[in-house]
């Protein structure tokens, strides 16, 4: 290492580290970024960017398969399961290159290798043969430790699948993310257990590539974080392309044999046997909180998670936790924005706490369904006083000249002061239209603001006005 003192030390170079370390880079510190496998962390290789490359391939073949519906005429469509993987790999692959790029460009340090605190102020990090990097300002190569030390160090080293007993994934016949990212073959009969962001977009994406697939939450409704609404109107949506669902479920055990797994899965107090060939086990997440040195610290760990407060401070001086290791929601977005703000901090800036509340949740099956703020039920729970506006894809006119008519926009306000207090979709694009009413509430905006709002035409963003307008008695298309 051509020096070992810096400003800032990054542990994890995932959507919350890297941004954190081309953050405090842009306002004049020296910044080191130690990452044990992979640029870009989970997200961008094995997560948020490949999945949704693997999605955008089945929606092409859905379309295909409709291409009568829209006057055009194409043979028979076909799937090469291998080729989806491969162009899914290779969209990885290229956006990973790019943060190393990034991180070169803001001259950021980047050593490759496993890290732990010996001090609250020292990182030192174990490098194997092969696993240091040219990426960035002075890193290390070969095996060997490196020690390095900064005032100010920040955790981002994410988390990953939770396994539960008996239920663990081999890679055969029950398979994690990671293994349903790059498929050995095309399940013939897929049970999905877990029915959050993740379950439901594999079960989504081999469902419509043909596999017969069951999904099993226990929860009483899939997208169980969901406004229950839109839960109900997605589970529709999904019963009709021939997903069977089963909420109030549990997988008690999974017996495996040559070529099949037998689930016995507990619904209503009655254990029933089904057979699959393959299951995917969504489970949740659990945080990487191991070997980094934190119960010597003295660092507060509840359920796998460091605890931290707004701003993600650990109560330890100079140390910080962000992005999934610091807790929920447990999304790229809300790391990102995490360690700008932790950077900012460091750096002697006053930015805003990150607001949980305000962070949208997008979910890329199909249909797709996003949301922001408080359920209709979460807000009644709350005190407020609620006015509740929908609208229907069916009176649209894009959603219509795109065959998209299947579909709802709702939105939620206090009834008293017009706070948008949260707006709930399913449909087509509704992961790209949720954004607006992120924007309004990063605004405090009230439906006055919204109704005035000229949305252009035609456009489903329409959808989102006529939502409004319909909470406050003033809808004009329905």
């Amino acid at each position: 290492m051509a020096a070992t003192s810096f400003d800032m030390i990054v542990i994890g170079a995932g959507p919350g580290g890297y941004v954190a370390a081309i953050r405090g880079a842009q306002l004049g510190l020296k910044v080191a970024v130690v990452e044990r496998e992979h640029l870009g962390g989970i997200c961008l290789n094995w997560g948020c960017i490949p999945t949704k490359a693997l999605l955008r391939s089945a929606e092409v073949y859905h379309l295909m398969q409709r291409a009568e519906e829209f006057g055009l005429s194409a043979g028979k469509p076909g799937v090469d399961l291998d080729a989806v993987v491969k162009r899914s790999r290779k969209v990885a692959g290229q956006l990973s290159a790019g943060v190393a790029h990034l991180l070169k460009k803001n001259k950021v340090t980047v050593v490759m290798g496993q890290a732990r605190l010996a001090a609250a102020d020292t990182v030192r990090v174990t490098t194997g043969a092969g696993k240091g990097t040219g990426t960035g300002t002075g890193a290390g190569e070969g095996a060997g430790e490196v020690t390095l030390q900064a005032p100010a160090v920040v955790l981002a080293t994410g988390a990953r699948a939770r396994e539960l007993p008996g239920l663990e994934p081999d890679g055969d016949l029950v398979w994690s993310y990671k293994h349903a990212l790059q498929p050995a073959r095309m399940p013939g009969k897929l049970l999905v257990i877990g029915s959050g962001a993740i379950g439901i977009e594999f079960a989504s994406f081999f469902n419509t590539l043909g596999a017969q697939t069951t999904v099993v939450e226990v929860l009483d409704r899939v997208l169980p974080v969901e406004d229950a609404e839109i839960s109900a109107l997605a589970r529709k949506a999904f019963v009709r392309q021939g997903m069977r669902i089963m909420e109030g479920a549990t997988v008690r055990r999974l017996e495996r044999a040559r070529g099949r797994v037998s689930a016995h899965i507990e619904t209503g107090g009655k254990l029933e046997k089904h057979t699959f060939d393959t299951v995917i086990s969504a489970v949740g997440i659990v945080g990487n909180v191991e070997g980094l040195g934190l119960e010597e610290l003295g660092v507060r760990v509840e359920r796998s998670h460091v605890v931290t407060d707004a701003f993600g401070r650990t109560g330890i001086d100079g140390l910080y936790a962000i992005g999934d290791l610091a807790g929920p929601p447990w999304l790229a977005h809300k790391a990102s924005h995490e360690g700008v703000a932790v950077a900012e901090l460091i750096a002697g800036r006053s930015p805003h706490p990150v607001r949980p509340e305000s962070i949208a949740g997008c979910t890329y099956c199909s249909p797709q369904v996003a949301s922001v703020g408080l359920t209709e039920a979460q807000a009644k729970e709350r005190g407020h006083e609620v006015r509740v506006g929908r609208f229907p894809f069916v009176g649209n006119g894009k959603a219509i000249a795109l065959g998209e008519p299947e579909g709802l926009i709702k939105t939620v306000f206090d009834a008293k002061t017009g706070e948008l207090l949260g707006a709930h979709m399913v449909g087509a694009e509704v992961t790209e239209l949720v954004q607006g009413y992120v924007v309004g509430r990063t605004l405090e905006t009230t439906e006055e603001e919204l109704i005035r709002s000229v949305f252009p035409h035609p456009t489903l963003s329409e959808m989102m006005h006529e939502s409004v307008l319909d909470a406050f008695g003033r809808v004009i298309h329905m």
